[in-house]
C-alpha cells in the first residue's frame, strides 16, 4: 500500500491542496492530514485506496521499494497519452509529418 510520505509527494507534485485530494478521494481533509502526518500508525485499508486511486487518476505513477533501481519507495508522474486527435492527413506537411 502507499506511505504518508508518497501521499505527501503525491499531493506536491500535482500541487493539491488538502480539500482538493479530499474532493477528489472522498476521503475528509482531516484525515488526509492526519495519514500525512502519520497519525494515525495504520490507517483504514479502504481509505488508502481511495487516497491512492483519485491520485493515480489525477496522474501519479507509486514506485514500490525497487521498482527504480537505486531508489526506494517514491512516485512519479504517471506518462500521458496525448488524445487529442492529432493532425488531419490533408494538414500534414514537411514541418509537422515527424
Amino acid at each position: 500500500m502507499i506511505t504518508p510520505a508518497q501521499i505527501r509527494a503525491a499531493r506536491a507534485l500535482l500541487g493539491l491542496s488538502v480539500d482538493q485530494i479530499s474532493a477528489k478521494s472522498g476521503v475528509s481533509a482531516f484525515m488526509v492530514l492526519q495519514i500525512e502526518e502519520e497519525k494515525p500508525a495504520s490507517p483504514d485499508q479502504a481509505v488508502l485506496l481511495a487516497l491512492r486511486s483519485a491520485f493515480e487518476q489525477a496522474g501519479i505513477a507509486f514506485l514500490a521499494d525497487g521498482d527504480c533501481p537505486p531508489g526506494g519507495m517514491g512516485v512519479r508522474l504517471a506518462a500521458r497519452h496525448d488524445t487529442g486527435e492529432g493532425l488531419r492527413p490533408e494538414n500534414l506537411n514537411a514541418t509537422n509529418d515527424g
